[in-house]
């Protein structure tokens, strides 16, 4: 493995550092596309289209930063470690208030919430960590080495940084903080994967000496540095498992509520457009001319099936949604908002009993 000479760790240095002071080219690039990168992101994501989010993917300069940070800890150098670390933080908080803005501007919420801009990106699972890893050692690999630097646009898709983020600021003011936070655990997933691929291809390539020949600032580098590194991996990995072990008992609760909600809307002539599960919740979009189908009625037979751990969330498209929680004897309609995860909404509401022996 050929080492990095003094006139590669120099051109790495110069593209990886945003260096001061704040108007300087550098900087003044790297805030003016992020500004636009979360603008163009948060359209894309508003609008459900996979292309302008890719477009803003390409834009964002956050790779650039986070990189950077790679580079100088391997490089030992702490100004620069602490100047990457925070513009990525300073970053990612503007990319979130750009949404939260755009949230705002957006009327209703919810006509964006569960789009599929939103929902891949709200269930981060630890197969999301094993491709920021290999993205992460492309992006580090094509900086390295000059002659595939092209492969750099790629990386730029192939890592979702700006987009979580902006989904993070959307979701914030429709008021869905858990998934809001899910969002921004699949932003920390990519920045720890980049951050740690891209040390160990530094430091496999021999950077460290590259840099001392261009008398660039080096100093000692320390295990530990690079064990901190591994440890925070290793904590992001905890609770993307626990979304890839949540994502297999969700998908297992749909296929049960599946043939349960079809019988049901049979017997009242209606359709099920959608059976999902979200964390533990079954969700099912129906469609039909009135008289409407009770919701009670499911909720019954949901119970009977074996489902009645499960708290019910019913869509009857184009009309009202309906609240069953598991373990009650009522339905709750609610108009005027979508009923989020912990199951409030905005809005009127509305009880509906219906007589059925209560559950030990």
């Amino acid at each position: 493995m050929a080492g990095v000479d003094a006139a590669a760790a120099q051109r790495m240095a110069d593209t990886l550092f945003v260096e001061p002071p704040w108007r300087s080219p550098s900087s003044t690039r790297f805030w003016a596309l992020l500004a636009l990168a979360a603008v163009i992101a948060g359209a894309g994501v508003v609008g459900d289209s996979s292309a302008t989010v890719i477009g803003a993917m390409i834009v964002a300069p956050l790779m650039t930063p986070i990189l950077g940070s790679a580079l100088a800890l391997v490089l030992a150098d702490r100004h620069h470690v602490v100047r990457s670390v925070l513009l990525v933080l300073g970053g990612a908080v503007a990319v979130v208030v750009i949404g939260m803005l755009l949230g705002w501007i957006v009327s209703p919420p919810d006509g964006f919430a569960s789009n599929s801009q939103v929902s891949s990106r709200i269930s981060p699972r630890l197969i999301d960590l094993v491709a920021a890893l290999a993205t992460g050692t492309v992006g580090a690999f094509a900086l390295v080495r000059a002659d595939i630097s092209d492969a750099l646009p790629g990386v730029a898709i192939a890592i979702s940084l700006v987009p979580p983020l902006s989904v993070t600021g959307l979701l914030i003011t429709a008021h869905r903080y858990h998934d809001a936070g899910q969002a921004a655990l699949l932003f920390t997933t990519n920045v720890t994967a980049i951050v740690a691929t891209g040390t160990v291809v530094f430091l496999c390539y021999g950077v460290r000496a590259g840099a001392a020949a261009a008398q660039l600032r080096v100093g000692e580098f320390r295990g530990r540095t690079l064990a901190a590194v591994i440890v925070v991996l290793l904590l992001v990995a905890v609770p993307l498992t626990v979304g890839s072990l949540t994502v297999g008992r969700d998908r297992l609760l749909a296929a049960d509520a599946q043939p349960i909600a079809e019988r049901w809307a049979a017997d009242s002539t209606w359709q099920i457009a959608s059976v999902e599960a979200r964390n533990g919740i079954i969700v099912i979009g129906v469609l039909g001319l009135p008289p409407q189908p009770a919701p009670a009625a499911l909720r019954e037979a949901l119970d009977t099936g074996g489902l009645g751990d499960a708290d019910l969330e019913l869509h009857l498209v184009g009309g009202r949604t309906h609240w069953c929680p598991a373990g009650t004897d009522n339905c709750t309609v609610r108009e005027g908002g979508r009923i989020g995860r912990t199951g409030a909404a905005r809005g009127t509401a509305a009880s509906f009993a219906r007589p059925r022996t209560m559950r030990p």
